[in-house]
């Protein structure tokens, strides 16, 4: 899977990215990333990426150009935008930024004089066609639909993933035609879409498979199968007075499978009832959770 971002901090991606599961996954080859600094692609000596909004308002609004500039860019020149490793490539970028141009004066016309009124400047060469897949194209944003454990395994199905991170006060509302999907983490503000990119790169990437070391590692998760997860324990058998359970330790497979399935229903309804609702119930389950209604 590539997987890229595109946002004003790319350096924040270094620590979790090159970290954990997400360096892994990256050293297997299961993983391509890179996080693309939206800067590269504005045109004046400030490098500016915002403004004030249309209307007035506290705090400034990401622009609608270079967004789209960049987006066209990483669309259709693929994945790792390292111009320096393929000559071809940067000379095409070199020659797409814009630079002061002083445009040829056609014969029998003064400088002084101006322009021609039909003088246009030439079109900046066709970007280099790429293998790469488009990129699902995602926004960070309190309006989006909500992140869940279904989200994450239908991004995972992907092959090319492009977080595009809003900062500051928000995005030009424009940009969002460029999205292929909009998601929020919940009702609560972050600083940038930085933050909440990473929380569901990482979701995303474990979904895929060889990515965790168990085999079934991710489909014993919470949320896997709609419940939370069951309690786990590990050495020593005894802590402070704290027991791990005998089931656990008696060596019946079957005995250590109902526990858990059961512990995931009785922590399910304990803490996250509403989740029950969506979850495909066996008659075991079923008498379970009747018995624990009935003791209360």
């Amino acid at each position: 899977m590539i997987i890229e971002t595109l946002s004003t901090f790319p350096c924040m991606y270094d620590s979790v990215m090159n970290s954990s599961m997400m360096r892994i996954a990256q050293e297997k080859g299961i993983l391509d990333f890179h996080a693309y600094d939206l800067r590269d692609w504005t045109h004046d000596r400030h490098r500016t990426t915002d403004d004030d909004p249309y209307g007035g308002g506290a705090g400034l609004v990401m622009k609608c150009e270079p967004l789209f500039e960049a987006y066209d860019e990483i669309c259709s020149s693929g994945e790792g935008r390292d111009f320096g490793s393929c000559p071809e490539r940067a000379d095409w970028a070199a020659s797409t930024k814009r630079v002061p141009h002083e445009p040829e004066v056609p014969s029998g016309t003064s400088a002084r004089a101006g322009l021609p009124s039909d003088w246009a400047p030439p079109d900046p060469p066709a970007a280099p066609q790429s293998d790469c897949p488009k990129p699902c194209t995602i926004f960070l944003a309190p309006q989006g639909e909500r992140f869940c454990d279904e989200t994450a395994l239908e991004l995972a199905k992907e092959e090319r993933l492009l977080f595009i991170c809003g900062h500051y006060e928000g995005i030009d509302e424009r940009a969002y035609t460029l999205a292929d999907r909009v998601i929020s983490l919940g009702d609560y503000v972050l600083t940038s879409g930085e933050l909440a990119s990473m929380v569901v790169i990482d979701a995303v990437v474990r979904k895929i498979p060889g990515v965790l070391g168990a085999e079934d590692g991710a489909i014993t998760e919470s949320f896997s199968d709609g419940l939370l997860e069951y309690p786990q324990y590990t050495r020593p058998a005894e802590f402070r007075g704290m027991r791990v359970p005998d089931v656990l330790l008696s060596g019946d497979h079957g005995k250590v499978a109902k526990w858990r399935r059961e512990q995931s229903l009785l922590r399910t309804a304990r803490l996250r009832p509403d989740l029950l609702a969506d979850v495909e119930l066996s008659p075991a389950d079923r008498d379970f959770l009747q018995r624990l209604g009935e003791e209360g």
